[in-house]
């Protein structure tokens, strides 16, 4: 008998079971394939609190002092090396500057960089590109294919959850002091409370509950350039592009003006959801990225499993506009992950059997204070 059963290893299952085991709980996570494929290991591995509005900066905010603590007791490949948000044109530049107005009103570190500074700091910038930039030391990169097995390990050794990959879970039921989970094997487990993270997956556990509950899947195609021999690209880059589609710039007093004003040459990367973000894994590898399709959860197959040429051609010629490197790509790939209109879906199927998904982008950056809160709610503290 455990007291959780949290059904989903991603960052955001992974990170409610680390707060349940370190409240002196008897945790079961379970992953229905043999580690996790999702979300979690197909994205920058960027956390990056300051692109965060609401509540889900406050989330973000505290992650990075989670990250912290933890990476202090194991290496699970956090990098403090910062966030840069490069203005390109005067609107962009505007933004920012209200951004870190906002910022230093709540006492959250950045930096307004001139063009100069921006040059001297990433010297392969392209100079046309560049107006200024905004900059946040605190935030943090991670790398999104290993990160999150070495926080599984971690939770595993310090705080003894077990955990089950190769367990797809069938069907969740009710009982008069928990509930009893049934994986495909037939195995079955229970707990006073089971948490389903299932991703953008919604047809396996409650399809009823997920099918009403407005899921919107988004596919993200990114792609990996060969390391550039000499380059160092520190921290998480991001662009004007960015400034312009992060919620964060989107509460700026001046964010309605400029979005009435975007630029016409902008309006192909606007339709395909493009904008252009870097990131230089520690093998010296380039990511870069992303795009943004929707469809309802209910239709993912929708957006094909393959990517498109067309779309990576876009980004490309948008990246190349921005950097003097070369960008030789060695992959491409496409991730999913599901949103929703209210931020986030939790749902409580009765007293003992929660769902929470369709945290959208904001996974990598607010699971880990998100996840916190949750718990603390869940046990009255």
């Amino acid at each position: 008998m455990y007291d959780f059963i949290i059904i989903g290893a991603g960052v955001l299952g992974t990170f409610h079971a680390y707060h349940a085991a370190k409240a002196g709980k008897r945790v079961l996570l379970l992953e229905k394939d043999r580690y996790p494929v999702g979300a979690t290991v197909r994205n920058f591995g960027q956390v990056v609190p300051s692109g965060l509005a609401g509540r889900w900066f406050e989330y973000g905010r505290r992650s990075l002092e989670i990250y912290r603590a933890i990476q202090q007791e194991t290496d699970i490949t956090i990098r403090e090396n910062g966030t840069i948000y490069i203005a390109s044109d005067a609107d962009e530049w505007l933004l920012a500057t209200e951004l870190h107005d906002r910022y230093q009103g709540i006492g959250y570190p950045s930096e307004l960089l001139t063009k100069a500074q921006c040059l001297a700091k990433y010297p392969s910038l392209q100079p046309d590109y560049v107006l200024g930039g905004i900059f946040f030391p605190q935030e943090m990169s991670v790398e999104p294919e290993q990160m999150i097995h070495r926080l599984i390990a971690y939770v595993q050794q310090t705080y003894a959850v077990d955990y089950r990959p190769g367990s797809a879970v069938v069907d969740v039921q009710s009982k008069a002091d928990g509930a009893v989970v049934t994986l495909s094997n037939r195995q079955r487990f229970e707990a006073g409370q089971v948490l389903i993270c299932s991703g953008h997956e919604v047809r396996l556990l409650f399809p009823e509950v997920l099918a009403s509950a407005g899921l919107v899947v988004s596919k993200l195609q990114m792609l990996l350039a060969a390391p550039v021999a000499g380059l160092n690209l520190p921290g998480n880059i991001l662009t004007g592009l960015s400034i312009r589609r992060y919620e964060a710039f989107q509460e700026c007093p001046s964010y309605e003006q400029v979005a009435a004003s975007a630029p016409a040459d902008r309006a192909e990367l606007k339709k395909w959801g493009i904008h252009i973000l870097f990131k230089q894994a520690t093998d010296g590898g380039i990511i870069v990225g992303d795009s943004h399709e929707y469809a309802p959860a209910t239709e993912a197959e929708d957006l094909g499993y393959h990517t498109q040429d067309f779309i990576n051609d876009l980004m490309l010629a948008e990246a190349r506009r921005i950097v003097t490197f070369p960008l030789t790509i060695q992959k491409t790939w496409a991730g999913f992950y599901s949103q929703t209109p209210a931020e986030i879906f939790e749902h409580r199927i009765d007293d003992s059997i929660r769902i929470i998904t369709g945290i959208g982008g904001k996974g990598m950056s607010s699971s880990a204070g998100y996840a916190e809160a949750t718990i603390k709610n869940w046990l009255g503290q």
